[in-house]
């Protein structure tokens, strides 16, 4: 018997990028960006995906897939193509990623942009617990993610990823909510910064 399948869509602060929801685990652990057709490489979906010519970003989630489309693309006219790709994709059960690629999909170190100095250890403890419990879940939900760079003389480094690394709210996440959520839990926190 054919598998059925339904992919719900939702909204993300960023207008440009749509949440798409097969109804399945899309990614085991971790998470993946894809910017550009080069990075997409490594995986068919996404090369798939930015072969509509209309994408311009592609982010794989734990149970959705970000799609970021061209600034002026209409969403009405592109969602049902992305729809049909994704329903083909998990219907036929493709791989994910290019078998042998596994260097390619790997989730880079949170901290390779930015050392965590030893001292610091407790306080980077508390904000990396914070980020994954109260954070990630919430920029997740508007399909993005958040990644820990680093934290240094008080500076706690962050990048936004998926529907978050372009939203024009980011910035306003970013200082009102992360920040003042960082600085009320962890008073060694001055500020948070964008890596």
């Amino acid at each position: 018997m054919p598998k059925i399948m339904f992919i719900e869509t939702e909204t993300t602060p960023n207008p440009a990028t749509l949440k798409f929801l097969p109804g399945e685990e899309v990614m085991y652990a971790g998470t993946r960006e894809f910017r550009d057709e080069v990075e997409a490489a490594t995986s068919p979906l996404a090369a798939t995906l930015f072969d509509l010519g209309d994408v311009t970003g592609v982010f794989f989630g734990r149970d959705f897939i970000s799609v970021t489309a061209a600034p002026g693309v209409d969403w009405s006219a592109l969602k049902p193509q992305v729809v049909a790709l994704l329903l083909d994709h998990f219907v036929t059960g493709t791989p994910l990623f290019t078998p042998g690629n596994a260097a390619g999909i790997a989730v880079p170190p949170e901290d390779e942009d930015f050392g965590d100095d030893p001292a610091d250890a407790d306080v980077v403890a508390q904000i990396r617990e914070l980020i994954e419990t109260r954070v990630r879940p919430a920029v997740a939900n508007d399909g993005g993610d958040i990644v820990y760079r680093g934290f240094r003389e008080g500076v706690v480094f962050l990048t936004m990823q998926g529907a978050c690394a372009g939203c024009p709210s980011s910035s306003a996440t970013l200082k009102h909510g992360i920040e003042s959520l960082l600085k009320h839990y962890v008073p060694e926190v001055t500020e948070v910064r964008a890596a």
